[in-house]
């Protein structure tokens, strides 16, 4: 039984045309086991985040397909991927991205209202993801009175709105000092033991040595050890 939640085939994204042509990724082929926690790893410049964004359908592929639950997303109009975005697949950037007019509470709400949850459960709701991340005692506290990996566990939080399966992070700890990304990173193992698929993009060699998943993006194309197990 294939017990992958993302497939990759033949991948290919290229960008420009004729002397501009760059070829951002080369023909991948890659499976993400469910449930597994999974780094992207790789130099500057090697297709690392353009994986990521195709992954998550935030870009169209030039070839290939990227099947999640086995449907392929390069064949869905904008509106069904977008429906299927919303249902399965939670974003976390290295830039917080929250509103900083808003509480904590307040950000994580947005994101469940915009995935039609009742005004009446919104707020018991963000309080109960906020508990998630442990900051619910934060929950009145705008951005500007949140420390860097405060924030960025509040914006995990609002990435759980949907309760996706699947978590995609583009260097989530990259503006973060030691201390906030082992908080960080205590809260996504801490969701992967309960069940989330995990795929990170990082440059740290601290965090890709304490994950049991494995993938470097070297020109374009993927590097995968022979040996992968899971993350405990």
């Amino acid at each position: 039984m294939n017990d992958s939640v993302i497939s990759v085939k033949g991948l290919v994204k290229e960008y420009g045309q004729g002397a501009t042509l760059v070829k951002a990724l080369r023909g991948v082929d890659l499976d993400i086991a469910r449930g597994s926690f999974t780094c992207i790893v790789g130099p500057s410049g090697h297709g690392k985040s353009t994986l990521m964004h195709l992954l998550g359908g935030l870009d169209h592929a030039t070839s290939g397909s990227v099947l999640i639950d086995g449907q392929d997303i390069c064949q869905l109009s904008n509106k069904d991927l977008a429906r299927l975005r919303a249902k399965k697949i939670g974003f976390v950037f290295q830039f917080f991205n929250l509103l900083q007019s808003l509480t904590a509470i307040e950000n994580v709400q947005t994101a469940l209202m915009l995935a039609g949850v009742s005004e009446k459960q919104q707020q018991a709701r963000a309080r109960e993801l906020l508990s998630i991340v442990g900051l619910v005692e934060k929950a009145a506290a705008k951005p500007g009175q949140l420390s860097g990996g405060q924030q960025q566990r509040v914006a995990i939080a609002r990435a759980l709105a949907n309760d996706p399966p699947v978590l995609l992070m583009d260097e989530p700890t990259g503006n973060l000092d030691s201390e906030a990304e082992a908080e960080v990173m205590n809260v996504l193992k801490r969701l992967n033991r309960q069940g989330k698929t995990i795929i990170l993009v990082t440059h740290s060699h601290e965090i890709a040595s304490s994950v049991g998943n494995l993938i470097t993006v070297r020109d374009g194309q993927v590097e995968i050890p022979e040996r992968i197990k899971k993350a405990s």
